[in-house]
Order: structure tokens, then sequence, then C-alpha cells
């Protein structure tokens, strides 16, 4: 083993501090501790050089949930121009789908599923009943979720009740097998959901209730949720065929499991 120079003018060079070097220098846990310092560190980088390795890459990633870049979440909120194309696209979806299963005399869950069941009872318009179906979920969205979340739920109603009279005008149908209609209609519906729901709205009703029943009672919301809609479904017997009640509780499945397969936190990155 070879030595450095005594170096006299240097401060702690006495016989006793030198000693005090090497047994320091020269113990068991230094020597791992520079093997440690030696594995993680590329050689002739200094410390300060050294390559975050519990850093998530950056390339290709705009996740915030993984990269928590405050740039890459600015960089990912929605414009205004996208809210609004986004709740019309996710309307237009959700009111088409709607028609499909009015077409096909089928039913679905929620504020929807009652003002469809409730327009086969009394022949009242579909536009109308989901209006005054949802108005008085709108205090509890102002109470549990705020203005701004209540005025885009009033707007989105407000204009899927007026696609619900746009869309006859523009289609000739008399009839749509009901296998097809009620699939493809809880299909579409779940798609405007989605869209609607990345863009800071919904169409309002029982899922307003629903959270509310979770935080005061300690209810799950989406069991709550599903108690609804099987209630709805079930009273559909009284004025639709059994048949027809089996499709759209096969429907409403197909609805859930496009939520439940997409709106997942941290999947999506864009935000009001």
């Amino acid at each position: 083993m070879t030595h450095e120079p005594l170096d006299e003018s240097r401060p702690g060079t006495t016989p006793a501090a030198r000693a005090d070097d090497v047994t320091r220098t020269s113990s068991p846990t230094a020597q791992s501790d520079r093997a440690e310092a030696s594995e993680s560190s590329p050689a002739g980088l200094p410390d300060a050089a050294t390559p975050d390795a519990a850093a998530p890459a950056r390339h290709g990633i705009d996740d915030p949930a993984l990269t928590g870049s405050i740039e890459t979440v600015d960089a990912n909120k929605h414009t205004l121009a996208e809210n609004v194309m986004g709740v019309v696209t996710g309307v237009f979806l959700a009111s088409f789908g709607l028609f499909l299963l009015k077409t096909s005399g089928a039913v679905s869950g929620g504020t929807a599923g009652l003002a469809l069941l409730t327009s086969y009872a009394t022949g009242w318009t579909f536009g109308v009943l989901f209006v005054l179906v949802n108005v008085p979920f709108f205090a509890l969205a102002v109470w549990k979720k705020g203005w701004p979340f209540t005025l885009r739920t009033i707007l989105t109603v407000v204009m899927l009740s007026a696609f619900s009279y746009l869309h006859p005008l523009m289609f000739d149908i008399d009839g749509v097998d009901p296998v097809y209609g009620t699939l493809a209609g809880n299909l579409l519906v779940g798609v405007g959901l989605l869209i609607l729901f990345r863009h800071g709205a919904s169409l309002g009703g029982i899922n307003i209730l629903a959270l509310v029943l979770q935080e005061r009672a300690g209810l799950r919301a989406g069991y709550v949720q599903m108690g609804f809609d099987v209630l709805i479904v079930l009273t559909s017997l009284t004025v639709v065929s059994p048949w027809i009640v089996l499709l759209s509780a096969l429907g409403a499945v197909v609805l859930n499991l496009v939520l439940a397969m997409n709106h997942k936190a941290g999947r999506y990155v864009g935000h009001t």
C-alpha cells in the first residue's frame, strides 16, 4: 500500500490524525460505501451529473401521473374550444344512442331511462320529460359539485333534449331491430358519457344522488347507481315485454363496461 507524502503544512497531518484517516478509509463500512457509490455513478461523472434512475423517461410520455411535470399538465389542459367541441360531441352521441333505444322500444338506466320509461307510459315526449326529471338533481349538483359543473350539466341536459327532437326529423325510420338498437344505443350512450366526463360535464341525475349517498351514508356510489338502474329496468316490465327488458338489462351491462374499461384515474390526462 502506498501513502501520500507527509505534508507538514496541511492541518490534521499529525500522527494521530493520520491514524484516524487510515482507520476511517480502510474500515469495511467505508469500503462498502465507496463500492456502492461507484456502482450507482458512471465512471468519470461527478455526483451532480449522475442521471436520476428513479425519474421516468419523458420521451413519448405525456401523463402527469407518471412524470409529475407541471409543464406537461399545462400542455394537456383542455382549451375552451376543446371543451365546447367535446361536450357537443358527447351529447350528440348520447342523444343518438337514446334515439336508437326509443325507436327499439327499449329502456336504459339513469334519468334518461326514467324519462324513456315515463314517455312509454304517458305518451309525453322524451325531450320534455328528460328536462323535468333532471330538475330536482340540479340543486344537488350545486351543493356537491359547484356552479361550473351544474351549469355545464344544465347545458348538456337542454342540448340532449333538443337533439331528441332533431334526430326524428333527420331519419325516417319505421323501426329498428331490438337487439341491434338496444346494444348499439347503449354503446353510443356509453361513449357519449365518457366524452362528457372527460370534459367536466355529465347528463346529471342519479349519479349525483349516488355521490351524496356515498358521502352521507357510506354507500358505494357504483352500487347505488346500479340499484337505481335495476329498479328502473324492472319497473319497465309494466310497459314493455320481458324480452325487451332482458335486452335492456344486457344493454346496461354494455354501457357500464364502456365506462368501467375506459374511465380510470391516470389513464387520461386532459382536464378542464
